[in-house]
Parts: structure tokens; C-alpha cells; sequence
């Protein structure tokens, strides 16, 4: 048996082919005849000894060779297509994509960016506000900030300062809510997106961190963090607000936080790039920027007792 790969422009042919379940649309593609196309998928049957597809009138299907070829051919090629882009991106010091969740980016990044992009005019910084799951061997991203109880391992990780919530309210609704107990006659905000965690920090746990057991049954849901601070900004009712979604608010004074008792979560946000690419000038700006910028309202958790939500007794 010859044990020789066949060429890769076989191998791409067949690849294709197996994707689409034809032909005409692999030779598409591929920017190839389908003429052409064929005549590579015969010679890698050739040069395997067996067909790889059934010829039928108006389709194709694949033989058991070809269904034992077609999940590595369709691997290789995407490993191969990561290692490219990695090799290019390391030529690449002027382009940065990032992607950070859309509340974060709304209400943390994106009010800042000015600062970065002036400081640093020759980097192309490029967004992707997704909460979407990253692979950051194959996704065309340099820079992912995360939130949550991740691992992260393989990947340079730099974890940031602990995450904390409070009740963030306006000024006007402030003078009407003036003791935690009131909270409880009050039009309670509930950010869904942070639902994930455990041990859980919604309105009964901060309910219990200042020695109240209640479990509200009514109020807003909004499944992102940013709406939530908006909902709130605008009077609608009091959220659960997290440090970084409310502090340019509080700064600004739509939003006041009265009651000084903040409970923080296991998890926090995290600062992520393939390893060693750290290193890279435009991403070691970033970072840097990033941590900077993170410590220039640090002092603001200095006005909060803040109680860790393992040391809360639970329901």
C-alpha cells in the first residue's frame, strides 16, 4: 500500500466536494471547472486504489472510504488555515482585533477607546462586541476579555480585579428609597445575563448580605447588563448594578449607589491572547492600556464594604 499523501490540490478538491455534496458547487468554490474539479478527485481515488463518491444522475454520495476520509481532510485543512493566519498575524504589528461582550463594550470600553486612539495612532483597533464562545487558535481575534469562572488554559490569561454589585438607582429615586429595607417596596431591575453564576449573586443574595430575607417575585428582566444600567439611568427602577457597567455612570451622577454593602462574585473578568503572543507590540499596548485604565477608578470600591458571596449564609 503507498502511504504517500496525494497532493494537496487533490486533497482541497475532495474536501470541498464532501462539504457541499457536489461538484459543481465545490468547483465554485474553489474558483476551478468542474472539469477540472473531477479530474483531481479521480486521481486522489487513483492514487488511493478505490473510489471516494458514488456518481449518481443528479448527486454524489460518499463511499465508506470516502466517509472515513472526509472528517480529517476537513480537520487538516482548518488546522492548516489557523496555522496561516497565525504565521500572518505575527507579521501584522498595526491591526488588533478585539472582542469583549456588548455590555462591556458599551459601557466600559467604548467610552474610552478615544483615549487609546490617540495615545496609539498607529494601530488599527477593530471590535467584535459578541458574547459568542472564541477558539482563539482559529478565530480571526488577537484579544478576548471574558467574563465568568474560565480556566483558560493554553492561553496567556491575566485575570482583573474582582467583580462586585450594588444597588445603583438616580438621585430622584434615591430621596424615596433610603433604607435597604425600603428596597423591598421598591421597582427591582433584574440583569438575566449574570444568571450563570454560582454561588449566585442576584437581589436575595445582596438582600441577605445586609441581614434581609426577601426574594423578589416582580420586576424588569433584561437579559444584558447594559440595558439594565440604562433602564435604571432612565428611572425605570433599581438594578444590581456590576463595578464596571455603572462606575461612568456613577461618576457622572445619573447613577448614585446610597447603600455601601457590595457583594462580589467568584467570578471575574479576565484579560486573554494565545500564548506567547503577549508579547506583540500592538496587544502589549492594549494590555497595558487596559490595566491602566482599570486602576484609574480602583478608588471607588474603596467606599464599599465589600462582602464575598461565599460568606453569605445561603437561603
Amino acid at each position: 500500500m503507498n502511504d504517500r499523501l496525494p497532493p494537496l490540490t487533490a486533497l482541497r478538491a475532495f474536501d470541498a466536494a464532501a462539504r457541499h455534496m457536489s461538484f459543481s458547487k465545490a468547483a465554485e468554490e474553489l474558483n476551478v471547472t468542474p472539469a477540472a474539479l473531477s479530474f483531481q478527485i479521480k486521481s486522489l481515488e487513483e492514487h488511493l486504489g478505490r473510489p471516494l463518491f458514488h456518481r449518481l444522475n443528479r448527486a454524489v454520495e460518499l463511499t465508506e472510504a470516502g466517509r472515513a476520509l472526509a472528517p480529517g481532510a476537513a480537520e487538516g485543512f482548518a488546522t492548516l488555515q489557523a496555522a496561516w493566519h497565525a504565521a500572518r498575524r505575527l507579521q501584522d504589528n498595526t491591526t488588533l482585533t478585539v472582542t469583549a461582550g456588548p455590555a462591556l463594550t458599551a459601557k466600559w470600553l467604548a467610552p474610552r477607546l478615544y483615549e487609546f486612539a490617540r495615545a496609539h495612532p498607529e494601530i488599527d483597533l477593530r471590535f467584535s462586541a459578541t458574547l459568542r464562545k472564541m477558539d482563539m487558535n482559529r478565530d480571526d481575534v488577537d484579544v478576548a476579555i471574558r467574563f465568568g469562572h474560565g480556566t483558560d488554559e493554553g492561553l496567556y490569561s491575566v485575570p482583573l480585579r474582582k467583580e462586585w454589585l450594588t444597588p445603583v438607582m438616580t438621585p430622584e429615586l434615591a430621596e424615596r428609597f433610603t433604607t435597604p429595607h425600603s428596597l423591598t417596596e421598591a421597582p427591582l431591575i433584574h440583569d438575566d445575563s449574570i444568571s450563570f453564576l454560582d454561588p449566585p449573586c442576584d437581589w436575595p443574595t445582596w438582600f441577605r448580605a445586609v441581614g434581609i430575607s426577601f426574594t423578589p417575585t416582580h420586576g424588569a428582566h433584561f437579559s444584558n447588563a447594559d440595558h439594565a444600567i440604562d433602564a435604571a439611568a432612565a428611572g425605570v427602577g433599581i438594578a444590581l448594578g456590576r463595578r464596571p457597567m455603572i462606575i461612568k455612570d456613577m461618576i457622572e451622577g445619573r447613577l448614585v449607589a446610597p447603600f455601601k454593602i457590595a457583594v462580589e462574585t467568584q467570578a471575574r473578568f479576565r484579560f486573554l491572547c494565545r500564548a506567547g503572543e503577549e508579547t506583540r507590540p500592538q496587544v502589549a499596548a492594549f494590555r497595558d492600556w487596559f490595566l491602566a485604565e482599570i486602576e484609574k477608578t480602583a478608588h471607588i470600591s474603596d467606599q464599599f464594604e465589600i462582602i464575598p458571596v461565599e460568606d453569605i449564609p445561603p437561603e
